[in-house]
C-alpha cells in the first residue's frame, strides 16, 4: 500500500503531517522543509536559486544545469509539480507555480506570472478562498523569451522559441515559432521556412 493511500485512509494523520509541513494559513514549508529540499528535489550543478522558494516534498522541483532564479522572485510546488530546464532565466520579481514545465534556454523576464492554478468559484453560498483549487499543466517550449509583466494562464502551452511580448496575458496556446502579444494574446508573426524569415500571419505567402 502506498503512502498516499495510506494517508487518504487516514485523514486525522493526514492533517497531522500537513501542519508538519505546511505553515498554517500560508502557501509556505517550516523552515526544516526548506533546509532539507535538496533532499526532495534535484537542483543541478550551477543553478542559482536566489528567489523565494515555497517547495514542499509531495510534489516535485527540477531544475537543470545553469539556471537562474533571480531575487524577489516565486516558486510553488505545492499544488503541482515544477520543471526548469537548463540555463533558463526566472527575472526579478516574476511567479512560478506548479504545474509548470519550462524547457531548455528560456529567458522569462521581470515580474512575470505563470500559474498553473485557479480558484475554483462556482458556488455563491461559501466564499471563493473556501472552495479549492484546480489545476492545469503551463508549458513553455525550449528556447522562447516571455517578456516582463506577461501573464500565463492555467493550461496554457506555448512553443518552442516563440516571442511572448511585454504585458501579453496568455489565455490560449502558441505554437512553435511565433511572436505574440496583447490581451488576450494574438500571434502576430511566425516563422516562415520557405523564406527563413518572420513574417506577419495575415501574409499569403506559403509557410
Amino acid at each position: 500500500m502506498s503512502l498516499k493511500t495510506k494517508l487518504k485512509e487516514h485523514p486525522r494523520l493526514k492533517t497531522i503531517i500537513h501542519w508538519m509541513i505546511v505553515i498554517p494559513g500560508q502557501s509556505r514549508p517550516r523552515l526544516w522543509i526548506r533546509f532539507m529540499r535538496r533532499f526532495f528535489h534535484t537542483i543541478k550543478p550551477g543553478a542559482v536559486l536566489q528567489g523565494r522558494l515555497d517547495l514542499f516534498p509531495f510534489n516535485n522541483f527540477y531544475i537543470g544545469k545553469n539556471s537562474i532564479v533571480e531575487s524577489n522572485s516565486v516558486v510553488n510546488n505545492g499544488v503541482g509539480d515544477v520543471f526548469i530546464g537548463n540555463n533558463v532565466t526566472l527575472g526579478i520579481g516574476s511567479v512560478l507555480i506548479g504545474p509548470v514545465n519550462v524547457g531548455d534556454s528560456v529567458i522569462i523576464a521581470q515580474h512575470v506570472v505563470i500559474s498553473g492554478l485557479n480558484h475554483v468559484y462556482e458556488r455563491i453560498d461559501i466564499p471563493i478562498s473556501k472552495q479549492g483549487v484546480r489545476t492545469s499543466m503551463i508549458s513553455v517550449g525550449s528556447g522562447s523569451w516571455i517578456g516582463a509583466n506577461v501573464t500565463i494562464a492555467a493550461g496554457v502551452h506555448i512553443g518552442k522559441n516563440c516571442v511572448i511580448g511585454a504585458g501579453a496575458v496568455v489565455t490560449s496556446d502558441i505554437p512553435d515559432y511565433c511572436v505574440a502579444f496583447g490581451n488576450p494574446a494574438r500571434t502576430f508573426k511566425t516563422y516562415c521556412k520557405k523564406t527563413q524569415s518572420w513574417q506577419r500571419v495575415n501574409d499569403n505567402r506559403t509557410h
